[in-house]
């Protein structure tokens, strides 16, 4: 059974105005302790029985290629893996090199997702990223030199001040490097960000039209560059999906490794505590770190499976208690049909969120009816 790892490394050299992570900018003394502490973490899962070997490890925070090499590594080497399991790792552009790619290639990490966001210089200081565009040409040509069989590139849509030809020209740059697989978010406004604060003292927030028109753009570009959409966010060519995320977003289990991190087992949701200052203390006691978790009972579980699956390629598969509704999305060009699932189209994508609401409120409204005829007396 497909099975995950996520590792959650906590250090940035700066902190992005958007990003509402569990991140720090000054912890880097931390690193060697935290390290160890994941190492340990891991070891206890081993022993417990709680680690299967790993279909897909995910290394994300945080800027995971900011550890030295071979502290990176010294994690990798304690998980349990599938001979054929992929192995990501988050890097920022600015923080690689030949010899550290090389290391991570050799140790077995299969895929490299750099954090792009925008080609645009003015774009990126709007964020408050500080890497030079010319140095994800630089790193991407780095990881093809040392041999990665696939990479990604992570971009963000919907700055404010970002025009329609700043995007265009973002992804018209992304393409000339032929990525396998590309990633593109509609910025969002975090509250407790710098973005978030400077929207509250009157700065301008995203314009949903905008981001609108900038998902079409991406969707049309991106599929006539060979790369197909397979969940809402997420183009790639055929082969190149990630499959970590994939199992996300078919509800699979992952274990969490470094604080922050959440995973999930057969229902069982849980996270370990936040900072990564209590996770060494609590793994170096000889402490779970788990810092809370819920169980999802069976309705529960139901609608977030559908929340998921139909963000995918794939579709969903949807109750009799839907249907009426899912035909009238159809005939709305929100959704199509495929075999026993419904498969948002584009224009159904842009509204993802609306539409699953739709379905469950309509589900909900047949379950409160039949609720109320079988309690109804006929006397």
């Amino acid at each position: 059974m497909p099975f995950g790892v996520y590792v959650h490394i906590p250090f940035c050299a700066t902190r992005c105005d958007y990003c509402d992570f569990a991140t720090w900018t000054d912890r880097e003394t931390l690193i060697d302790a935290y390290v160890d502490a994941c190492v340990a973490d891991l070891r206890r899962h081993v022993v417990a029985g709680t680690a299967a070997p790993a279909t897909s490890v995910f290394f994300g925070g945080g800027t995971p290629s900011l550890l030295p090499s071979d502290r990176l590594v010294a994690i990798l080497d304690e998980i349990p893996r599938s001979t054929d399991a992929e192995v990501t790792v988050e890097c920022n552009p600015d923080s690689v090199d030949a010899d550290k790619l090389a290391a991570y290639r050799a140790a077995g990490v299969t895929r490299v997702s750099f954090g792009v966001q925008s080609m645009r210089p003015r774009v990126l200081a709007a964020l408050g990223r500080t890497h030079d565009p010319a140095n994800v040409t630089r790193a991407v040509a780095l990881a093809l030199d040392v041999g990665f069989p696939t990479f990604n590139l992570d971009l963000i849509y919907g700055t404010p001040g970002e025009t329609v030809d700043d995007w265009r020209t973002t992804l018209a740059e992304t393409l000339e490097l032929e990525p396998p697989h590309v990633s593109a978010y509609a910025l969002t406004v975090e509250p407790a960000t710098q973005l978030g604060r400077n929207v509250a003292a009157g700065a301008p927030a995203p314009d949903d039209d905008d981001q609108a028109e900038k998902y079409e753009i991406a969707d049309e570009l991106l599929a006539a560059a060979g790369l197909g959409w397979y969940e809402v966010s997420n183009w790639a060519r055929a082969g190149h999906e990630c499959r970590h995320n994939l199992l996300h977003w078919s509800s699979g289990d992952y274990l969490p490794i470094g604080c922050a991190a959440h995973g999930h087992r057969v229902g069982h949701r849980w996270w370990n505590v936040r900072t990564p200052e209590r996770y060494i203390a609590m793994v170096e006691a000889g402490d779970d770190p788990t810092g809370g978790g819920e169980d999802l009972d069976d309705a529960t579980r139901a609608e977030e499976q559908l929340t998921l699956a139909i963000r995918t390629r794939t579709g969903a598969i949807l109750p009799t208690s839907m249907q009426a509704e899912a035909t009238r999305l159809v005939d709305a060009g929100f959704l199509v049909r495929a075999e026993d699932r419904v498969v948002l189209t584009r224009r159904g994508r842009l509204l993802a969120t609306d539409i699953t609401a739709r379905l469950l409120v309509a589900a909900g409204a047949e379950q409160e009816l039949r609720r109320s005829i079988a309690g109804t007396r006929y006397d």
